[in-house]
């Protein structure tokens, strides 16, 4: 029996509209700060009240930069990166957990350790690996000294979709959470394909593929944020304009030389514009992402 207290109550409430405070904070002072004109931002400094100049900036926006074609980039490279990152991530859980190879141990060591690695730390032997696939097979040819090394053809992945989605499509995280929903699996269930017929991968197809959708969707949502916002890898592997995301578009209205004032109500324009993808993202995959994460919790 759960007894109430108004007084925690009246607390609980008090922390829940802090934390969406905290929240929301930032968002509403971007609106208004997008919705300024320049001259606003540079006699009164940051606005606390919306403006009438949104529209305006926002046209603007569009005509300093291609908008349209960095939002299509991010959305196609954050897509990939959450349809490779699933798909790997849960097939490598279901082979750990129902192959059982005897090096499973070493396996799990292996997999986990990747998590103290961030791609910050490995982002030198990651771009060497991006800029040349086949530089390892030339450099074993070259170490055992045969011929056949000039024949092996480079194969960059720079400027490339390729290139900005691939090397985030590993993810150790992602297979530790499918790792943990799979452990949760009644082994009845397993015995009974066993008995019906079914085989691995109609198990996995036809059984846990339908049971996972609240981890996909948790998942998903927190890796196609993570990759919308990425900064370090889209700078270094691309250096085309047309092949750039939106977050290195936004510094473009950063100033190049010292002492120019920076242009924040364009900036803020345009921060306001690729908020609103992931925006509808997280709205409508809200229901599932908060199940995930609960059964996750569980």
């Amino acid at each position: 029996m759960v007894e109430r207290h108004p007084r925690m109550t009246a607390l609980a409430y008090c922390v829940l509209g802090l934390g969406l405070l905290l929240a929301l904070g930032p968002m509403y002072l971007i609106l208004c700060s997008a919705s300024v004109t320049s001259q606003a931002w540079i006699s009164q400094g940051m606005p606390l009240t919306p403006g009438t100049a949104l529209l305006e900036n926002l046209r603007e926006v569009t005509q300093r930069i291609d908008l349209w074609r960095y939002l299509f980039n991010s959305l196609l490279v954050a897509s990939l990166v959450v349809s490779g990152k699933l798909l790997l991530s849960s097939v490598t859980a279901f082979a750990v957990s129902y192959f059982r190879p005897r090096c499973r141990g070493l396996i799990l060591v292996l997999l986990f350790s990747a998590l103290l690695l961030p791609l910050e730390v490995r982002i030198v032997p990651t771009y060497a690996a991006a800029s040349d696939l086949l530089e390892p097979l030339r450099s074993l040819l070259r170490a055992l000294d045969l011929s056949g090394q000039q024949a092996v053809p480079s194969i960059s992945l720079v400027n490339t979709y390729a290139g900005l989605s691939l090397p985030l499509v590993a993810s150790a995280t992602g297979t530790f959470l499918f790792l943990q929903f799979y452990r949760t699996i009644p082994p009845e269930l397993v015995e009974a394909a066993r008995i019906d017929g079914a085989g691995p991968w109609r198990f996995y197809v036809d059984i846990l593929l339908p049971l996972s959708k609240t981890n996909f969707a948790a998942l998903g949502a927190i890796v196609f944020i993570s990759t919308w916002k990425d900064y370090m890898w889209p700078l270094v592997i691309t250096s085309h304009e047309q092949m750039r995301t939106i977050t290195l578009a936004m510094a473009s209205f950063l100033p190049v030389e010292s002492g120019q004032m920076p242009q924040w109500n364009l900036l803020m324009a345009a921060a306001l514009a690729a908020i609103a993808v992931p925006a509808v993202f997280v709205v409508a995959a809200q229901r599932w992402f908060v199940k995930g994460i609960v059964g996750t919790e569980k």
